[in-house]
């Protein structure tokens, strides 16, 4: 669908298609960024070994991504608040453990 607006032509589809591709790849960056904390979660879980992680990162990480998520609640974001709450829980995960079995 062509419309013109100001003397430019403007379709529609193509635009439609662009931004459906922007939230694609923000959504399939948002999984692979979110999947990464799983496999730290699972290993410290099973193993209890946390002497290499930085609390301190742990700290930074879990408030950065809890004020990612309320950041998407204020912008009503679902990609922003999915992924950082999901996120925010494995992070959290691995600070509790890292204070827990320090």
């Amino acid at each position: 669908m062509d419309f013109k607006l100001n003397n430019t032509e403007i379709n529609l589809e193509n635009k439609m298609m662009r931004i459906g591709d922007k939230y694609m790849i923000g959504s399939i960056a948002a999984c692979f960024t979110t999947l990464a904390f799983v496999p730290q979660a699972i290993k410290v879980i099973k193993t209890k070994d946390t002497a290499g992680i930085s609390l301190e990162m742990y700290i930074m990480s879990v408030t950065g991504v809890l004020l990612w998520a309320i950041h998407g609640l204020r912008i009503q974001d679902m990609a922003l608040i999915v992924a950082n709450s999901i996120t925010f829980v494995l992070s959290l995960i691995i600070l509790v453990c890292k204070i827990r079995y320090k």
